[in-house]
This record gives structure tokens, sequence and C-alpha cells, in this order.
């Protein structure tokens, strides 16, 4: 069982692509300052997060509660980080309109909801399939193989970033690093 992530780390990936029968767990509590509301992308400076506000969440509140906030235009600064980062990415104009819509306009009300949505774009994007056949199953432990990143010659490789570093710098090969 895996928690909800916003555009989960690689290998959150890793584990629920190498997992038979994963399921996201709604029913936990929330948790403050994880990946539940946080995503790690590579900017021209070195990793940032991209924070979801939430309205006054408490840890004694499920996951499932918990409302997102619309407080500080944060769909308009997530997007315009993803373009910074990413823009001159191989990819990401050919995936953009994908995401565009989840930082235009209100979608979710709910994290766990905004969140699915979001796994449920990523999964078929890169063609993730949640059975994997026992005989091409991967060791999940790990680091993830270095692929290309934009600003790797500045940065060096910036290991399990957001699912959305390798979708948009690798594409359709992106499933072969899960």
């Amino acid at each position: 069982m895996l928690t909800t992530a916003y555009l989960a780390p690689i290998s959150w990936y890793r584990l629920f692509h190498a997992s038979e029968d994963t399921t996201i767990h709604t029913e936990e509590h929330y948790v403050k300052q994880t990946i539940r509301n946080r995503c790690t992308i590579a900017m021209p400076d070195g990793p940032a997060n991209l924070i979801i506000p939430v309205e006054a969440a408490s840890s004694h509140v499920p996951i499932r509660d918990i409302r997102i906030s619309e407080h500080g235009n944060w769909r308009h600064h997530h997007w315009s980080a993803l373009r910074t980062a990413y823009g001159k990415s191989p990819f990401f104009e050919y995936y953009a309109d994908e995401f565009a819509p989840f930082y235009h306009s209100r979608t979710h009300d709910y994290l766990v909801d905004f969140n699915a949505a979001l796994h449920e774009l990523v999964c078929r994007l890169i063609d993730i399939e949640q059975t994997v056949p026992s005989n091409l199953r991967r060791s999940v432990e790990g680091t993830v193989t270095p692929y290309y990143q934009v600003f790797q010659q500045r940065l060096g490789f910036l290991s399990d970033l957001s699912i959305v570093d390798l979708l948009f710098n690798m594409g359709p090969e992106a499933i072969f690093y899960l």
C-alpha cells in the first residue's frame, strides 16, 4: 500500500510499477511536509519543492478529507515553475497540454482526487501497468539509473525527483527507468 502523492518521486513509481497489487491508502491520517502535497523538481539553480496548500490540515484528519486551498495562486506558480524547469526538455511541449488543465483551472477539491487524477495521467503517458510479469521485475531498491536531465551539466544528476522530471526528459523511454 502506498500513500497518495503529488507528482510522486521516481522511487514511488518504481514501487508502484513493480507491485502486483498496490493500492493508494486514503484512510491514513494526513502528515505535513511529505510527498502527499509536495514534489521536488529540478530548477536551474537546483532542486525545488512545489507545495499544494491545504486547508487547516491536522494530523488527526484522514487524508481523504484534506481539501486543497486556493490560497496564494499556487496553480499559476506551479505551472510557471514546471515551464521554467522543463520548458527546454525534449518532451515538455509534447506533454504540456495534458498537464495544463490541472494548473489552469480548479479540477478537484480534495488532495487525494487531484493526486489520483495526476497519477492516472502519468501512468497513461508512461504506459505503466501495475501488474508486471514476474520475469520482467526489476529490483526497486537502489538509486535510479541516471538519465538525461536538462540541468545535469550544471547541477550533476539529481536522483529521485518527481516523476515529471523523468517523463519530460525521457518521454516514452521513461518506462525503462522504472
